[in-house]
């Protein structure tokens, strides 16, 4: 595997980030957010998980020593429940505005941004197979337009032996790969279709970013240390480009809803920014209407209507 093509952010350019896009697929910018800007975020975050008996007793929560007994990830329960408070956080929403990564990605995507209001917790126990991140492309999940991109960011330091996450340069060019789904919980991309192509990887820190384009294929190394990993991913686009809704809202039965998770937070700036951009999104409004009456079968009937009832 080879290292990460990197830049320290104080040196990043519009150039030195669209040339690397294009040309790798992706960019490790290092010292991008402020050890003020994730520290709060990694605290919050650890004690939720520390409520949830994941970790070790004796342990400072920061230290993210795991309780192997309690091991879970998506899809059980037991993952569901504390990733929701997770979720719900304010803070955890806030740190994909910060101005210094926001900065950042507008050198790659322009002014009309849209920071994606979906970010992804990852909370990744250690020495368990079953819940590493094979390979895959984001947009196999987002959908829209494929000019979309990822920032990975780390809320603690990450060698290599706590499984960050490492991607295949020049995948980008592909286009979209196939993903094999047949009795698996998350589609992934199989070894065969990854052959001939090159692995960058290697430690990513506090205050990284790593960013890549949506048909990038990555995966996460496998966590072999004795610590979660815990990290975020959120996505950034031109807001002219297509945006699938299903981005801005919960189609599924889990009951989730953007009024339940602002119910607790202590400011209004960052509830329902996205409804002041004039988004391009396909199925626009109309065909959501459209679909919520006469998809089939009724379930996507359902689907529709969730996701008409929080984005129109």
């Amino acid at each position: 595997m080879k290292p990460f093509h990197e830049i320290e952010a104080k040196e990043l350019t519009p150039r030195s980030v669209c040339s690397a896009m294009s040309e790798d697929g992706y960019l490790l910018i290092r010292a991008v957010l402020p050890g003020s800007a994730v520290d709060p975020v990694l605290g919050e975050v650890m004690q939720v998980i520390a409520a949830a008996g994941w970790l070790l007793p004796g342990y400072d929560p920061v230290e993210r020593m795991a309780n192997n007994g309690a091991a879970c990830g998506d899809p059980d329960p037991e993952f569901k429940r504390t990733y929701q408070e997770v979720f719900n956080l304010s803070a955890f929403h806030e740190l994909p505005h910060h101005p210094a990564l926001r900065r950042a990605m507008k050198m790659l995507v322009g002014d009309h941004m849209l920071v994606h209001p979906k970010p992804i917790g990852r909370l990744i126990f250690p020495q368990c197979d079953r819940l590493t991140v094979h390979a895959h492309q984001d947009y196999r999940f987002m959908g829209g337009d494929p000019e979309c991109f990822t920032a990975w960011i780390p809320l603690h330091d990450c060698p290599v032996e706590v499984g960050p996450l490492r991607v295949l340069e020049g995948s980008h060019r592909l286009g979209i790969v196939q993903h094999e789904d047949q009795n698996l919980h998350v589609p992934e991309i199989s070894a065969a279709d990854t052959m001939g192509g090159e692995w960058a990887g290697g430690r990513i820190n506090a205050g990284d970013v790593l960013i890549f384009h949506s048909l990038t294929v990555h995966a996460a190394a496998p966590n072999l240390s004795k610590q979660l990993r815990i990290s975020v991913d959120c996505r950034f686009q031109d807001y002219r480009r297509v945006l699938n809704p299903a981005n801005l809202a919960f189609a599924g039965d889990s009951g989730k809803s953007w009024d339940k998770i602002y119910s607790g937070w202590p400011s209004q700036n960052l509830k329902y920014y996205w409804k002041s951009l004039p988004l391009n999104l396909k199925p626009s409004i109309s065909e959501l209407r459209e679909l919520a009456t006469n998809a089939e079968p009724a379930a996507m009937r359902t689907r529709y209507a969730k996701i008409l009832s929080q984005v129109s």
